[in-house]
């Protein structure tokens, strides 16, 4: 205690004010104005009288004191909560204070000691990624490897930004190149190509939980799902600021109404373009895993609903586990309850609903020959009501369906999108998250614990007005001064472009993640992401630039003994690709890959035995024009009950959830899926035809190029050679598709 009491002093400190500064800093944003456990440690009465586990602090006997066995994590209660307990000056400085009597003189406010609920702070300095980097690794008698070679660098940065393999002709360009710039070239050509697009798509797709069909046993299917992707492919390929994208997805409709009303001509005025195009964003929230028997009592599918809303924008925007918080205040991080149905009544007022996105002129044009359909219907029942014995007449009445049916007019273009309800109802504390054990009504709100809480008041009682409860929310998440969405955004990136975020665990900046590696790294680029008009672009060159990014992955033994997880990257990781950059690079190997861009959902056909795994086929409606089949992966059919087997062998993700980051297992049935499966072998038939054509004495040069970027060595030559004489080039093909650097990047 005396030593405390010496050290406060120094400080300028009283006992009194020492304490106050450590439960300012580690306790008050969970136990200020949010209360959680019922504690509120804002004044001496409160912490006398403690929450719901007792009193916090018995006066003069810090032995006896819930407080100190918490802080000292003694039994089952560990505070602050998470892996970082109290220094020990810090629990000195409770235990003095506690014993000298807990004067509790003066006001205290909540500095959230956690780093990730800070504003963003610019480090001092001139920096750049590899001053970063190379600063830890010194501190631990490190250095970067070498920089890796211009064949490796061109088939890694294309890969990374396009999902494909480089052609010969670009490897060559590039070996050509002996300007000091030729790497910038490289990375700002493959930004410019909306092949980017389609690749950096999937990894916002995985975030956001996207599929085509609803889940669980019925599966519905969402027959405008893919407006939302093809809406997120366009925005990424324009480099739309990541400000307005967040913007686009939550309040699209409420930033920037629109109208489909024509002026004199028939076409839709350009305003109105841009504005329909910013609205395709709250497609996000009409995507979500739920069950259609919740609809069954409409306040449970409302609770459910606007729930799932919630974990998905703290999972995609927040980096945050908030749905710890549905049931009772988060165990870990400062999020109560009432907060997370705070953040629900934001959705409150809204709905999913499939709107019309043309022209008023074109429905009106559509319902002129509607009756045209009046017609079809009318023949399906009366088909339905003859016999199957009476055949002449069914065979009849179906040719007349049919030539009705081409009749009848085109439907217009319809998105699923939020609309406003009305009236809008009312948001209650749910008890244990259960939608009838309604608590407390509650008003839109942030939590307090992320700066700068947003508080949506002033509605009238009645419910019938038009909300813009999201516009608050969306303007909060995209503000310079919230201390998480830009977090968030870049280490994502970060992740996809090395293999592991700064902070590790993509989707919990909580307590319970991981501290980040390069904190300071993290700070710089996230301010360098905002200053620049959050653009993605400038993030990506920013970071590929970089020698760090350049590195080779060659293994280095004295670095792997320091640093075994290479957390510091003394080299850069080697990856495997996912399931869909492995299907696209065999069909651009096997010269297949068809680049049409947009589009429905493209359904493949499956194999006999795999169809038993759809419990009704008529939940497959494999796509007519088969030359659709040569499309990117990102245009497949996701179907949430069913998996394609080669991309669930190859760990695509459960859509029910975010996945912040694929796995890569390595497990037998990827080796049969390349040796046997039914796609691999039909793109090896493919790839052989297309080596066939080639100079004989160059087939096998042919094969490693294409496939894998190099020519091959002498002894992988003769090898390949005596394989292809003897088996022929559809083998040769299979053959190379089996070698592990095709699936592998470096």
């Amino acid at each position: 205690m005396k030593l405390t009491l010496l050290v406060a002093a120094a400080a300028g400190l009283s006992a009194n004010e020492a304490a106050r500064a450590v439960l300012s800093k580690h306790c008050l944003a969970c136990h200020g104005e949010a209360k959680m456990g019922g504690l509120d440690l804002r004044d001496r009465a409160s912490l006398l009288k403690g929450g719901t586990r007792g009193p916090a602090i018995v006066a003069g006997k810090s032995a006896e004191s819930l407080l100190m066995k918490a802080v000292r994590r003694e039994g089952a209660l560990a505070m602050p909560p998470g892996k970082t307990a109290l220094n020990p000056t810090e629990v000195e400085a409770l235990k003095a204070w506690i014993d000298s009597g807990a004067a509790y003189d003066g006001t205290v406010a909540a500095t959230s000691s956690w780093w990730s609920f800070q504003k963003v702070k610019r480090p001092a300095g001139n920096w750049t990624v590899d001053k970063f980097i190379d600063a830890k690794l010194a501190e631990k008698g490190l250095a970067r490897s070498a920089r890796a070679s211009k064949r490796t660098l061109i088939r890694r940065a294309t890969f990374d930004l396009h999902g494909l393999p480089p052609t010969q002709d670009e490897i060559a360009a590039f070996e050509s190149d002996t300007a000091p710039n030729a790497f910038a070239k490289v990375v700002d050509r493959l930004l410019a190509s909306p092949r980017y697009g389609e690749r950096w798509a999937r990894h916002w797709l995985d975030v956001v939980r996207y599929a085509d069909t609803g889940g669980y046993e019925t599966d519905v299917y969402f027959r405008n799902a893919w407006r939302y992707r093809d809406f997120v492919i366009r925005a990424l390929n324009e480099d739309r600021p990541y400000d307005v994208f967040v913007k686009e997805q939550i309040a699209g409709d409420e930033i920037w109404p629109t109208s489909l009303d024509l002026e004199g001509a028939y076409e839709m005025p350009k305003q109105n373009l841009v504005n329909l195009e910013h609205r395709l964003g709250t497609a996000l929230y009409t995507l979500g895993a739920l069950p259609v028997e919740n609809s069954f009592f409409g306040d449970q599918y409302r609770g459910e609903w606007q729930a799932e809303a919630v974990e998905t924008t703290a999972a995609a925007f927040l980096g945050l586990t908030m749905g710890c918080a549905r049931c009772h205040d988060h165990k870990f991080d400062p999020i109560t309850q009432k907060d997370f149905y705070r953040m629900s009544a934001f959705f409150g007022g809204s709905e999913d609903r499939e709107v019309p996105i043309v022209s008023q002129m074109r429905i009106f044009e559509f319902t002129r020959h509607e009756t045209r359909w009046v017609v079809v219907e009318q023949l399906k029942a009366k088909l339905a009501r003859l016999p199957k014995t009476a055949k002449a007449e069914r065979d009849e009445l179906l040719k007349q369906i049919g030539e009705a049916y081409v009749k009848a007019p085109v439907a217009y273009d319809k998105a699923s999108l939020l609309v406003h309800t009305e009236p809008v109802h009312d948001t209650h504390i749910l008890q244990r998250g259960e939608w009838n054990k309604k608590g407390e009504k509650v008003s839109p709100g942030t939590p307090a614990s992320l700066g700068n809480p947003v508080n949506v008041t002033g509605e009238p009682d009645n419910g019938l007005f038009i909300p813009r409860r999201r516009k608050a929310l969306a303007e909060w998440l995209a503000s310079k001064d919230h201390p998480l969405t830009a977090r968030v955004m870049v280490n994502r990136v970060w992740q996809n472009h090395f293999g592991r975020g700064i902070v590790s665990s993509t989707n919990d900046f909580g307590r319970q993640g991981d501290a980040p590696s390069h904190p300071e790294l993290l700070e710089w680029l996230s301010a360098e992401f905002m200053d620049n008009a959050w653009s993605l672009k400038k993030l990506h060159r920013t970071m590929m630039l970089s020698e760090t990014y350049q590195s080779s992955s060659a293994f280095n033994a004295k670095a792997a003994a320091v640093d075994a997880e290479n957390t510091l990257l003394w080299r850069m990781n080697r990856r495997r690709l996912e399931a869909e950059a492995i299907r696209d690079t065999l069909l651009s190997a096997a010269g297949n890959l068809k680049t049409k861009m947009f589009g429905p959902a493209v359904v493949t056909p499956v194999v006999e035995e795999e169809m038993d795994g759809v419990r009704d086929a008529s939940q497959w409606p494999v796509t007519a024009d088969v030359t659709e089949f040569d499309r990117r992966s990102i245009y497949l059919f996701v179907k949430r009950s069913f998996r394609l087997p080669m991309m669930e062998t190859f760990d695509t993700p459960d859509t029910t959830q975010s996945c912040a980051r694929r796995e890569s297992s390595t497990v037998a049935p990827q080796a049969l899926a390349m040796m046997n499966g039914g796609f691999a072998v039909a793109q090896s038939r493919r790839f052989g035809q297309r080596i066939a054509k080639a100079d004989p004495a160059a087939r096998v040069d042919t094969a490693f190029e294409i496939a894998l970027g190099r020519k091959p060595s002498d002894a992988e030559r003769a090898k390949a050679q005596g394989f292809l004489d003897k088996a022929g080039p559809e083998a040769l093909a299979l053959l190379v598709f089996n070698m592990s650097e095709f699936v592998y990047v470096d």
